[in-house]
């Protein structure tokens, strides 16, 4: 696996409001969302290629396909996505995280904005993504 930068980091918010109170009304974040999206985020931030929001629900969704977190996994408080050099590699590495006897969440796919992820859950609880986001490779 050829790691190549950290794509995102995400705070997970149970209640997505009251966490913007923290990060875009105290801290000033500059953060947005899409119309009609609770899912804050910037790629505006110095030193950061992508912060966010993300509503738990929108995490279940992601990797369960369903609003709720599973009963009896640790309930995550961070995202955190490692990119990979291409669509393919995000495959590659599911595969040998699984051969190193890791459980994925689910293994790659690409998501409705383009991006591709597999993604598993830490010892710490955190998500933990395995992507290409081709737009952070526009240019290189």
């Amino acid at each position: 696996m050829n790691v190549q930068f950290i794509a995102s980091m995400a705070v997970i918010a149970p209640d997505a409001a009251k966490s913007r109170k923290l990060y875009v009304d105290a801290l000033g974040l500059p953060l947005e969302a899409s119309e009609g999206d609770d899912y804050f985020h910037s790629e505006q931030i110095s030193g950061s290629k992508h912060f966010g929001v993300w509503p738990l629900t929108q995490a279940a969704h992601a990797c369960f396909g369903t609003p709720d977190w599973p009963e009896g996994r640790p309930v995550p408080q961070a995202s955190v996505e490692f990119e990979v050099e291409s669509h393919d590699a995000v495959q590659a590495a599911a595969s040998e995280l699984r051969a190193q006897g890791f459980t994925l969440l689910h293994d790659a796919r690409t998501e409705p904005w383009g991006q591709t992820a597999a993604r598993l859950q830490s010892p710490e609880g955190a998500i933990v993504g395995i992507s290409f986001a081709p737009w952070l490779h526009d240019g290189k």
